[in-house]
């Protein structure tokens, strides 16, 4: 993997810079992941660093290390202004389009610094001055470690470092339950174990320390479970009416798509959800077996994209009229959901 951008790269970080990085919003375990492993290695080099995400992510991410350092557009626009003016360099990880980060955007474009992106989704923009992007990897921190890697940086890594890429990894693979899981994923999860991961901790923090609210939201989700068997497909939804009424809070629906998958037969898992404060505006998650691709899925009818096997989607209007098109463009599929 070592190529021309990676020598540029080394050659931007050489010598000490005000260096701001940026993961996409609502980030999740692989935007705060390799966000906060970036920031403790370019700090242990001696750069200024600052996180400066749109908003918060879930909270059963504020065990992270570093966490407590980020600083968030939504709370502070002046001030993450003003850090983006005065920076050297501009990072953005997890994502390949300034959409994504909202206003923050248009700071990042705005500015007089060399971006570097960092991403492993498909259909790169090309905003960045320099560009690492790998579709084929499962996640950005997985790819974060073979740059850190190859830049020659590998004894760098240290336990908060190993910590942070390790959650990103996980996360981003299902528990490596996905198909872009390869050899290499594991050895690189073998290392960062070496490094002082305590992956059995990190998969409790992540996973089983759930809210009563998390578990209401999953209840509610599961008993509105439907199957398309003909299709080998499952959906849930979620109303805002019942996210309110179980005191829903930002990452309590967060993983419950997979449980869709967890049925006899079932390729692909889709969970539509009442945004909480925006009416008629649904967020869909989308996740499949095999090699149904929730990409070309989300993009084609939803707004959206995302992985072969892992995709997030959008549309307006009430509910019942999206999954109502989700029913109809469904069919399309047949011949690639019930392929064995």
């Amino acid at each position: 993997m070592k190529n021309k951008n990676t020598s540029i790269l080394k050659g931007l970080i050489s010598d000490k810079k005000k260096v701001v990085i940026v993961p996409h919003t609502s980030p999740d375990g692989d935007a705060i992941g390799s966000s906060l492993a970036l920031m403790h290695l370019l700090k242990n080099m001696g750069h200024t660093v600052n996180v400066l995400s749109p908003n918060q992510p879930p909270y059963f991410l504020k065990w992270s290390p570093g966490f407590e350092e980020i600083i968030y557009y939504e709370f502070d626009e002046e001030k993450c202004s003003k850090i983006i003016n005065n920076s050297d360099l501009i990072f953005t990880l997890d994502f390949n389009d300034l959409n994504r980060i909202g206003e923050l955007g248009n700071l990042v474009k705005s500015s007089s610094s060399k971006i570097i992106m960092i991403d492993h989704h498909q259909n790169p923009n090309d905003y960045a001055d320099l560009i690492f992007s790998k579709p084929d990897i499962g996640s950005t921190c997985e790819l974060l470690y073979e740059i850190i890697t190859q830049l020659g940086y590998k004894e760098l890594i240290n336990s908060k470092i190993a910590s942070c890429l390790y959650l990103g990894i996980m996360t981003d693979t299902g528990s490596f339950q996905y198909s872009n899981v390869t050899s290499r994923t594991h050895e690189i999860v073998a290392d960062l174990i070496k490094n002082g991961v305590d992956q059995s901790e990190i998969y409790n923090k992540v996973y089983n320390d759930a809210s009563k609210s998390k578990l209401k939201v999953l209840g509610c989700a599961l008993s509105n479970l439907k199957q398309i068997k003909e299709l080998n497909t499952a959906y849930m939804y979620l109303k805002r009416k019942d996210l309110k009424e179980f005191d829903f809070k930002k990452g309590d629906s967060e993983g419950i798509v997979n449980y869709g998958l967890s049925l006899k037969n079932i390729k692909f898992s889709v969970i539509f959800i009442e945004d909480f404060e925006v009416e008629n505006k649904i967020k869909i998650s989308f996740r499949s077996q095999g090699d149904f691709s929730c990409n070309k899925f989300a993009n084609n009818h939803f707004n959206g994209g995302g992985h072969t096997n892992a995709a997030g989607g959008i549309d307006k209007g009430p509910i019942e009229e999206i999954i109502n098109k989700f029913k109809e463009v469904i069919n399309q599929y047949k011949e690639e959901l019930t392929n064995n």
